[in-house]
């Protein structure tokens, strides 16, 4: 299996993703944007595209213009039926490619909470569990692309993920998280976590148990699992 990895920012990577992929004997290939601008494969290069989030916004084009050619990416991977998955940021590239708008969100989500199962009557599409609670990091959503399966909801956020034909799915959440990668996060956007209903504080963050990752990081497996499904 060939995947390519769009990466950021350093601070944000495969993190629970990396072992998944290493017992799949998966052949990675990255695209970074930190650092020089990087070159983009064609969609024939890779069999999974992996989008990963970042603290930009998908409407910063002006200040990041390989922001248009991610797009273009995402959206020549669709039309050769590539798996691709996008998260956080890369979802809102996954939405914006596919026409729908990325815009402010009513409520900043930082920290664990829970996201809700939206019923689909499609027997084939992703099913999440009923409720859950997972890790946020996001103050932008997205509008539901047209002809996309909305996938889960949370009282902040009323898009929270969704699944765009067989092989395409954008989680507004961070289920790649682990204990690890939540302190780079703490880190290096620590000027985010400011008093609000849907904000947690680093403290609360950092006392969260092992177990709160693993439950999150099976579910990352799930994911990646349905997604390179044989069909």
């Amino acid at each position: 299996m060939r995947v390519h990895v769009l990466q950021h920012v350093a601070f944000e990577a495969l993190g629970a993703m990396a072992p998944w992929l290493e017992t799949k004997g998966a052949q990675l290939g990255f695209s970074r944007f930190f650092g020089l601008p990087p070159s983009l494969p064609e969609p024939a290069d890779f069999d999974l595209l992996i989008v990963l989030g970042g603290p930009m916004s998908v409407n910063d084009e002006e200040l990041f213009p390989w922001l248009a050619d991610e797009q273009r990416l995402i959206a020549k991977a669709l039309e050769a039926d590539k798996a691709v998955l996008g998260i956080c940021l890369g979802a809102q590239l996954l939405a914006s490619s596919l026409g729908a708008a990325v815009y402010r969100g009513a409520h900043k989500e930082i920290g664990f909470f829970p996201i809700e199962a939206v019923a689909c009557t499609d027997p084939a599409v992703f099913r999440f569990p009923d409720s859950i609670e997972v890790f946020h990091w996001h103050g932008e959503t997205f509008a539901l692309p047209d002809g996309a399966h909305l996938l889960a909801k949370s009282a902040a956020c009323a898009h929270q993920a969704f699944q765009f034909g067989p092989r395409a799915i954008g989680l507004q959440f961070h289920l790649e998280t682990t204990a690890e990668s939540a302190a780079l996060m703490l880190e290096h956007c620590a000027d985010e976590l400011v008093p609000g209903h849907y904000i947690q504080s680093a403290e609360a963050i950092q006392a969260r148990s092992a177990a709160s990752y693993v439950g999150i990081n099976a579910l990352m497996g799930e994911v990646l699992d349905y997604l390179v499904r044989p069909r």
